[in-house]
C-alpha cells in the first residue's frame, strides 16, 4: 500500500523529502527559501534587501458549515501562513474549482466574503482562476496564494528556531477543528454537553486568526534575533507544530504537557470523537520561538492585546530529540504527519451523527 492510500491530509516528511523536494524546477540563486517541510512560506530576494514572501493553501466551501464560514476558511488560512513572517499579507490570488451545482446566488454570497475576508485583512485579490467542473464534489473548491514584501532581513520563517529558545503558544488547542465537528455535528454535541459548551465551540470559529498574534509580537521583539521563528498550528495540533518547527530548524525540544493551553468545549469535543486535542488542526493558535529572556515582555504584551499566551518549553540540541514530559515523566515524542481530526469526521459522517 503506498503513502497515498492509507490516510488523508497533508502528505508526510518521508514522502515530502522524497517524491516533492528533489523535483523543485529551476534552482535559482535569489530563492532564499524553497519548499521545505514544515515551513510556512517560501522567500524570494528581490534586491536592495527587499524580500517577496509567498505562501499557498486550499480554499474551502463546506456545505456543513456555509458560505461564509468556508469564504473564512479560506482567506484566514492564508492569512495566517503570511502572518508568520511577521508581516501583513498585500496580494492574493484565487483559483476556484467550483462544483456544478453552486447556484449564481450562492456563488456571489461566497465570494462576497472572500472579498470582504481580504478587504478586512488590507489583501487586494490580484487575479486567478474560476469555473465549474462537472464531479467536482469535494469541499476544497481549489488554492490561493498570498503574497507580501518586506525588508528581506526582517522575514521571519518557521525553520530559524535555535537551541535555548523559548515556545511560546497563543490562544488554546483545537479550536478550528472542535468548531467545525460541532458545527457540522451540532444534534451529537448539544445531547452530549448541552447548549453552553456547543455555543463555546462555535464562537471559536471566528478566533482562528494568528495575524494580531504576529504582529503584536513584531511590535515589542526584533524579528529573527528575539522573535526567531513563528509557526501556525495546522495539521497535527500544537505538539505537530512545535515537531515540524523543531524538524525544519534542526532542534529538539522539551515540551511541558501542563503548560499546553486549552479549553474546556475543545478538549470535550475532542473526547467525544476520540482524538487527542493536542494533535489535531488547531488554526487560531501560533506557536513563537523566542530568545530566552524575553518571554515574559512578549507574553505581557500579547496579555494586553487580549490574546492569552504561555512558555510551553524550549528547543533543544538536535540529540536531545523530541521530549514531551507528562505527568512528571519524560517521553520521547514522534509524530508522522498524520492528523486524526480528518478520520474522526468522516467515521462520524458514516456513523450518521447529526
Amino acid at each position: 500500500m503506498s503513502a497515498f492510500e492509507d490516510k488523508s491530509g497533508k502528505i508526510g516528511e518521508t514522502e515530502f523529502a522524497n517524491l516533492i523536494r528533489p523535483r523543485c524546477g529551476k534552482i535559482k540563486n535569489e530563492v532564499v527559501i524553497g519548499p521545505l517541510f514544515g515551513v510556512d512560506t517560501g522567500v524570494i530576494d528581490l534586491g536592495n534587501n527587499l524580500g517577496m514572501a509567498v505562501s499557498s493553501d486550499p480554499l474551502s466551501l463546506v456545505p456543513t458549515l456555509g458560505l461564509k464560514e468556508s469564504a473564512w476558511l479560506s482567506v484566514q488560512l492564508l492569512v495566517n501562513d503570511m502572518a508568520t513572517t511577521g508581516f501583513a499579507p498585500m496580494y492574493a490570488q484565487m483559483v476556484l474549482n467550483l462544483p456544478p451545482g453552486l447556484s449564481r446566488e450562492d456563488f456571489e454570497e461566497y465570494w462576497n466574503y472572500i472579498h470582504l475576508f481580504c478587504e478586512k485583512s488590507g489583501v487586494a485579490i490580484t487575479g486567478g482562476h474560476t469555473c465549474q467542473i462537472e464531479g467536482q464534489n469535494s469541499t476544497l473548491s481549489g488554492g490561493g496564494t498570498m503574497f507580501l514584501t518586506a525588508p528581506l532581513d526582517q522575514i521571519i520563517s518557521s525553520n530559524g528556531a535555535g537551541p535555548g529558545d523559548k515556545i511560546i503558544m497563543t490562544k488554546e488547542t483545537a479550536l478550528i477543528s472542535t468548531s467545525i465537528l460541532a458545527m457540522s455535528f451540532p444534534e451529537t454535541v448539544k445531547k452530549e454537553f448541552g447548549e453552553t459548551v456547543y455555543e463555546k465551540a462555535c464562537s471559536n470559529f471566528y478566533r482562528t486568526s494568528v495575524l494580531d498574534d504576529a504582529l503584536a509580537a513584531a511590535e515589542v521583539l526584533e524579528n529573527n534575533t528575539e522573535l526567531k521563528a513563528m509557526h501556525d498550528v495546522t495539521e497535527g495540533g500544537v505538539l505537530g507544530a512545535v515537531a515540524e518547527m523543531a524538524a525544519a530548524s534542526g532542534c529538539g525540544f522539551r515540551i511541558m504537557d501542563d503548560l499546553i493551553l486549552s479549553g474546556n468545549a475543545p478538549v470535550n469535543i475532542a473526547e467525544l470523537f476520540e482524538i487527542d486535542h493536542r494533535r489535531i488542526v488547531g488554526a487560531g493558535s501560533m506557536i513563537m520561538a523566542v530568545k530566552a529572556g524575553l518571554e515574559e515582555s512578549l507574553i505581557a504584551h500579547l496579555l494586553h492585546k487580549n490574546i492569552p499566551s504561555t512558555v510551553i518549553g524550549e528547543f533543544t540540541h538536535q540529540d536531545k530529540g523530541f521530549v514531551i514530559v507528562e505527568d512528571g515523566e519524560e517521553t520521547p515524542f514522534k509524530f508522522d504527519g498524520k492528523d486524526p481530526y480528518w478520520g474522526a469526521f468522516f467515521n462520524a459522517i458514516k456513523s450518521g451523527w447529526k
